[in-house]
């Protein structure tokens, strides 16, 4: 049985960014999920307790994490839960884990910019052509993106995907 869990809470540790030597790419960081509730009698925000969960990702949330999640960021993360026990030979504890299938900002605290990421093809062509369809189109027939319309990567480090000003979205 797996634990699905949606929590929002503040990015406490630099997201670390990790290759394994197979090519998976995986990013975790430390999430400080604290509750606070509004007292009426004393008409003050008060914090309770704070859970803590190491947050992972792989893939291609991985690599967009590293490049959109900073330490001190407000997030919502959803994913499935884990709970493992651990012991040295001084001490042990308990490690919750969140396996994360999304992340993203928390729009109660901010504002936020999001560029869609794009599939490219290693020689383009299949897409000029019509030939197939990528594996990324969204099924939403009221969706506005047009596959032939995607530019080729821009340089930087993407993981084989690239953007267009299409797909970009300013949430203010």
């Amino acid at each position: 049985m797996t634990d699905i869990i949606t929590t929002s809470g503040l990015v406490a540790t630099l997201p670390r960014h990790v290759t394994t030597a197979e090519g998976l790419p995986i990013t975790s960081f430390r999430l400080a999920a604290g509750q606070r509730k509004f007292n009426k009698t004393t008409k003050a925000w008060e914090y309770g307790d704070t859970n803590w969960y190491t947050v992972t990702a792989f893939r291609q949330l991985a690599i967009n994490l590293v490049g959109s999640v900073a330490k001190g960021d407000r997030v919502v993360v959803t994913g499935r839960l884990r709970i493992r026990e651990w012991e040295n030979e001084e001490r042990s504890g308990t490690v919750i884990e969140i396996d994360a299938d999304a992340v993203g900002h928390d729009l109660n605290w901010g504002t936020s910019s999001y560029t869609r990421s794009v599939k490219s093809s290693a020689a383009g062509s299949e897409r000029e052509h019509g030939d197939s369809e990528p594996e990324d189109r969204p099924t939403d027939e009221n969706t506005a993106f047009d596959p032939d319309e995607a530019s080729e990567a821009s340089g930087a480090d993407t993981g084989g995907w690239a953007t267009t000003e299409e797909d970009s979205l300013v949430v203010a």
